[in-house]
């Protein structure tokens, strides 16, 4: 084992384990949402108002999402669980094009995947009482576009900060738990805090709502770019020594990483 490029091919094992992440993802955020915005819900009914809901919210969905990249399925693809996080590695060169693709369509796929199980277990008041977690904004569209893509870039941002030295790398899950409860708490009452287009397409299409589905992908997809671009001018330091968000080199990588890793074919 050693470090190597990015790997083209097709990597199944790797993209089923993404859209497994990803589905466990938009499952965890929609039953969360139930739990904390729901009509009826207990939780919510303790809460004194919709700040502490929202910072509730973000605290269930932070370590979640945190737990996913230290998973077995966050291990072997790196659990970016996000599109736009895929893009901004593939701008600085982590990525190789087949991954690109494969990463997309699996994070798409379990999107949807993840939000039709939430359909199924959520009751149907609650799911009608909190729009089945899909993502609207209560401030102008380019408002809302402009916070998805600024919280998104600070998200890619941080990550990037870790992921740049060996000995931090490993530690990125732990900082994406309060990081993504902040960025939850203060960017739900303008957008829903989306940050993902994987997020926002699973209950868009689950629940057939996808009024302002564009809003969530060109946010997004537009602050991972803009933030992948900064990196790459060196201004930030140096690139990413690993594309994964917690680098096990016991699992098989595809991705460029400076750190050592076993063969995707392995």
């Amino acid at each position: 084992m050693g470090p190597r490029s990015a790997h083209s091919g097709l990597h199944l094992r790797i993209w089923a384990a993404e859209a497994a992440g990803t589905a466990l993802m938009v499952l965890a955020v929609v039953l969360a949402a139930g739990l904390t915005l729901g009509e009826s819900s207990p939780v919510a009914q303790a809460l004194p108002g919709p700040g502490a809901r929202f910072l509730a919210l973000g605290a269930i969905i932070g370590p979640c999402i945190a737990l996913i990249t230290v998973s077995p399925l966050g291990r072997l693809s790196g659990a970016h669980i996000n599109p736009a996080l895929t893009l901004g590695f593939w701008v600085l060169g982590r990525v190789s094009g087949h991954d690109l693709a494969g990463y997309l369509g699996a994070q798409l796929a379990g999107g949807l995947a993840g939000a039709l199980v939430a359909a199924a277990l959520l009751p149907t008041a609650v799911a009608d009482s909190i729009g089945g977690g899909v993502t609207h904004p209560t401030v102008s569209t380019t408002t809302a576009v402009a916070i998805e893509a600024a919280m998104t870039a600070i998200l890619l941002l941080v990550v990037l900060g870790f992921l740049s030295r060996p000995r931090l790398a490993r530690w990125t899950p732990l900082v994406l738990a309060p990081l993504l409860t902040v960025l939850v708490w203060l960017g739900s009452p303008p957008t829903g805090a989306s940050l993902n287009p994987a997020r926002s397409e699973g209950p868009a299409l689950a629940f057939a709502d996808t009024a302002d589905l564009w809003i969530y992908l060109l946010g997004p997809l537009a602050g991972a770019l803009a933030a992948a671009l900064l990196w790459r001018t060196g201004l930030c330091g140096a690139g990413p020594v690993t594309a994964k968000l917690f680098h096990d080199p016991r699992y098989q990588c595809s991705l460029r990483s400076e750190l050592p890793a076993m063969p995707c074919n392995a």
